[in-house]
C-alpha cells in the first residue's frame, strides 16, 4: 500500500486559468502580516491571498503542467478569489486531511478542493459548499482482461485511491482492493500489472484516455453511478466563505464560464447532468 502519512505540505504556484495570471504561494512570513478578512467580510487565513489545500495529482481537476497548479477546481476557485479580491495559493497536502479538515481546524488553509465527494460522514467535520460536479465511478482495465462489468472484478486483484469513495465503494461490493497513494499511482498500477483492473472516478479516467496509447491498451469496462457529487471544503461554521463559493458556482453557470472551463479540462458539457447550485 502506498502510504502518504508524514508527507509534508508542499507551497505551490498556481495559475489563473481563466485570466492566465501567475499566483504564486506566499511563504510563512507573509508580508500581510497574517490572518484577516477581506473587504467583504471573509475571514482568510493569510492576507491578500486564498489559499486552497489540494492533493496532487488529480486531473483534470487539479496537476503540475508546465510548472504550475492548473484544472477544473483550480480555475473554479480563482474565480472565488477574483471576487473576494485576491490570488489563489495552493498547498499540497496528504488526502487524510481532507476527511478530518485537519488543515482547515489548523488554519493552514481557507479551503480543500481535491474533486472530494460530498458524504453525510465527511460533513460531520467540515462544511461543503453546493455541489460543483456530479461523479461517477469507472472500472478500467487491460482490453485483453477479459473483464466487462464490475461483476467480473470478484476474484481479480483491484486497484483503487487510498482515502476515496471508489475504494469505500469497492469494500461495499465485497472487493479488497489495493491501495494506492493518488491517481497516477492507481493508473501506473494497472499499466504495469500490479492490478487487472481499478475502480476509480470517470473523469479521471477521461483524462488518461486522451492519450492514444493508452486509449489503445486500455478501456472502461463498466460505469458506476453512485450518485456522487463534489463540493469544496471549509472550517465548520465558516458560513461567509461557503456564501462566497456558492455565488462564484452560480454566477459561472449563469454567464457560461462554468461550461467553457468544464469543456477546456473535463469534455463536452451535459447540461442535464451538471450539478445544480442550492437555492
Amino acid at each position: 500500500m502506498y502510504s502518504v502519512l508524514g508527507r509534508r505540505p508542499r507551497i505551490l504556484a498556481a495559475t489563473t486559468a481563466t485570466a492566465g495570471l501567475l499566483l504564486v504561494a506566499g511563504c510563512s512570513s507573509d508580508s500581510g502580516g497574517g490572518k484577516t478578512t477581506t473587504a467583504s467580510g471573509v475571514p482568510l487565513v493569510k492576507s491578500g491571498q486564498l489559499t486552497t489545500c489540494t492533493h496532487l495529482p488529480y486531473p483534470p481537476f487539479q496537476s503540475e503542467i508546465d510548472g504550475k497548479v492548473q484544472g477544473f477546481d483550480v480555475s473554479l476557485i480563482d474565480l472565488v478569489a477574483k471576487d473576494l479580491g485576491v490570488k489563489q495559493a495552493i498547498v499540497d497536502t496528504p488526502f487524510e486531511n481532507f476527511k478530518t479538515g485537519a488543515f482547515l481546524n489548523s488554519e493552514q488553509c481557507d479551503l480543500a478542493a481535491a474533486g472530494m465527494t460530498i458524504t453525510e460522514e465527511r460533513k460531520k467535520n467540515v462544511d461543503f459548499s453546493d455541489p460543483y460536479f456530479d461523479a461517477t465511478q469507472a472500472v478500467l482495465v487491460d482490453k485483453k482482461s477479459g473483464i466487462s462489468s464490475f461483476a467480473d472484478l470478484k476474484g481479480q486483484k483491484v486497484g483503487a485511491q487510498a482515502q476515496t469513495t471508489g475504494e469505500e465503494y469497492a469494500k461495499s461490493k465485497g472487493l479488497d482492493p489495493v491501495s494506492f497513494e493518488s491517481s497516477d499511482a492507481v493508473l501506473n498500477g494497472l499499466r504495469t500489472g500490479q492490478v487487472k483492473a481499478v475502480v476509480i472516478d470517470y473523469p479521471v479516467v477521461q483524462g488518461w484516455l486522451k492519450d492514444k496509447a493508452n486509449a489503445d491498451a486500455f478501456k472502461v469496462a463498466d460505469n458506476l453511478n453512485t450518485g456522487e457529487q463534489y463540493g469544496f471544503t471549509v472550517k465548520k461554521g465558516n458560513t461567509k466563505l461557503v456564501a462566497a463559493i456558492n455565488k462564484a458556482i452560480a454566477d459561472a453557470k449563469a454567464d457560461g464560464t462554468y461550461k467553457k472551463l468544464y469543456e477546456k479540462w473535463i469534455g463536452p458539457y451535459d447540461a442535464s447532468a451538471a450539478s445544480p447550485s442550492a437555492s
